[in-house]
């Protein structure tokens, strides 16, 4: 075997068939046309000097050799996405930066510890946050704007790799004097779908999470639709109408009393936050240092 360097791009290629389940798959996510993906995988194979695929009229899938060194392809492409980071940060003159999109609960309540631990490890590292809705979120990620992304939406792209880094669990709240509160006792789901409530914009991780719980009811026209949680809350303590929110947003004015929560029979509105990315599979560099923090919360049993 030839001890030249492998073609990194080849790499890409093979690791792509162990994620997306074929060489055309593979090659369509890196924008690299199936002939020339197939003579990159067989010139690597020609320099290893073994079969690397098994390719069938249905399509190729990994030899038992090939799956080997698509394992070490992984190690070796990340630690070459961390030479590039690294590269870049000399090329530009600053050190390395981390853009990162959340949605809005996320990036009130989670981020702030993240970055911090972050910031406390690399304190060379210039993080952007940028706060969108969970399908802006999606669209950054997507698109590149952003290196990692973390929503709250219940479903995540086919295109794009996640992880839970939190959990999390959205509660019926009304003012002290509604007449939900008054009763404490259990309303009928059916009760709270025919409800208008004040909700977040279509889009929003909490208004994703809602709409499929109740979307064998019949449904109320939205009282108000609001841009962010801190306004449905303001509108829930002044007595506009119940809504529906994080626990992580109302956690406080639970406590003291401004706020109550009702319980909806046959309702479960737990939800799990993600890190959402693009290829490869283990996210390297910065982003993946960031989501490995927020995952410990999880690992220990905890919220965050």
């Amino acid at each position: 075997m030839s001890r030249r360097f492998p073609d990194f791009g080849a790499l890409e290629l093979l690791v792509g068939v162990d994620d997306y389940g074929s060489l055309s798959a593979a090659g369509r996510k890196l924008g690299i046309p199936q002939p020339n993906a197939s003579r990159a995988v067989k010139r690597l194979e020609r320099q290893f000097g073994v079969p690397l695929l098994e390719r069938k009229t249905s399509g190729s899938s990994l030899t038992a050799q090939g799956t080997v060194v698509a394992h070490w392809a992984r190690i070796v492409l990340a630690d070459a996405n961390k030479l590039l980071d690294v590269a870049e940060g000399l090329r530009i003159g600053h050190s390395p930066e981390l853009t990162v999109g959340a949605s809005m609960t996320v990036a009130e309540h989670l981020m702030p510890r993240w970055l911090g631990r972050l910031r406390g490890l690399h304190p060379e590292i210039t993080v952007h946050l940028q706060v969108y809705n969970s399908t802006q979120v999606f669209e950054r990620v997507i698109s590149g704007e952003c290196g990692v992304g973390f929503v709250e939406s219940p479903t995540v792209p086919s295109e794009l790799h996640s992880i839970v880094v939190a959990r999390d669990k959205l509660v019926v709240v009304v003012h002290p004097e509604h007449p939900w509160a008054r009763s404490g006792k259990p309303i009928p789901i059916a009760e709270l779908a025919a409800t208008p409530l004040v909700v977040r914009e279509p889009g929003s991780g909490m208004r994703n999470t809602l709409d499929m719980a109740l979307q064998e009811y019949d449904r109320a026209e939205p009282l108000l639709e609001l841009g962010s949680a801190a306004a449905i809350r303001t509108s829930v303590l002044e007595g506009v109408g119940p809504a529906v929110l994080s626990t992580l947003a109302v956690g406080d004015h639970l406590s003291s009393g401004a706020l109550r929560t009702v319980e909806v029979q046959g309702l479960d509105l737990s939800r799990l936050l993600r890190a959402v990315w693009r290829s490869p599979r283990r996210l390297a560099g910065p982003a993946g240092e960031l989501v490995d923090l927020a995952c410990r919360g999880v690992q220990d049993g905890g919220l965050e």
